[in-house]
């Protein structure tokens, strides 16, 4: 839950979700609908995708025991090196450091590493791995990824209060605000939907599953097309729109009300006073309100 998201809003979610899903086979039970609706407003949804694929590999091919190697680890669906490294370390005591975005800025300031992160991180691995060792490595991965946080923050590092300050080479060479070096951002682009409130004769909303594979995968929505793309029917568009940003762009979506002439292939209808048990992204949710329907 903490990959990409704040403290702040995982706090809240995270007992209740684990409350719900106890252990992998708890989860690996699960419908990924289920998944999918405890994890409802966290964003990033592939995330819990993977949290579901990886529990049901955890009971399938290692007897519902989590691998206590990083290397086994990394293997599971959806857990990556840095997340390997961490479970390895902090649940296992295996003497390895993970690299997240705050390790990773500590070590490109020791090292006065002067290249951009995106594109280099995995050269600081081999730095992570010679700080391995103690007897205490969950303890030395949480306190580097804490010096990040809290000492050596991107923008104003308190190098006077550093306990590593006597080692670092951007601090020695007047350039610890410098480092890392950093990728101008590009403008996010801006794109445009229509979405289509629909009902039936039983006042039932008409929704679509999104595709397993892309954006908020597996999440069901108001069918939704370019504004272009239309389908003929007796629409009324609702006064203003709705923003809502992504990782990569931002989008501006109206909302209809009709019916089109012919129905959606790939849509069903669902009672509205029953929109809490689905699993609904934040736009939906948004768009629902700004039509005023509760959800």
């Amino acid at each position: 839950m903490l990959q990409q998201t704040t403290v702040a809003t995982v706090q809240a979610r995270f007992d209740p979700f684990l409350a719900r899903f106890p252990t992998p086979a708890a989860m690996a039970e699960a419908a990924l609908d289920d998944v999918l609706h405890a994890w409802q407003g966290l964003g990033y949804y592939r995330r819990a995708r993977g949290l579901h694929a990886c529990a049901r590999t955890i009971v399938h091919g290692h007897a519902g025991q989590v691998p206590d190697e990083s290397e086994a680890l990394a293997k599971l669906p959806g857990i990556g090196p840095y997340t390997a490294a961490a479970v390895a370390a902090i649940a296992f005591g295996q003497q390895v450091v993970p690299v997240d975005g705050n390790v990773a800025r500590v070590l490109a300031r020791l090292i006065a590493h002067d290249r951009p992160l995106s594109a280099t991180k995995a050269e600081l691995w081999p730095y992570a791995a010679a700080l391995a060792g103690g007897d205490r490595p969950g303890d030395l991965a949480q306190a580097l990824m804490e010096l990040g946080a809290l000492v050596c923050t991107p923008r104003q590092p308190a190098c006077g209060i550093c306990p590593w300050a006597f080692a670092c080479r951007a601090r020695a060479e007047g350039r610890a605000t410098a480092l890392p070096v950093k990728v101008a951002k590009r403008s996010r682009p801006e794109r445009r939907a229509v979405a289509m409130l629909i009902r039936d004769d039983r006042g039932r909303l008409c929704l679509r599953r999104r595709p397993e594979d892309g954006l908020l995968g597996g999440l069901i929505e108001l069918p939704a097309v370019d504004p272009g793309e239309l389908p003929p029917g007796d629409w009324q568009a609702l006064p203003g729109t709705v923003r809502h940003v992504f990782t990569h762009f931002s989008l501006e979506t109206t909302v209809v009300t009709g019916r089109p002439v012919e129905a959606l292939g790939d849509a069903f209808f669902h009672p509205a006073d029953r929109l809490h048990e689905l699993a609904l992204p934040t736009l939906t949710r948004k768009l629902l309100r700004h039509a005023g329907v509760a959800a």
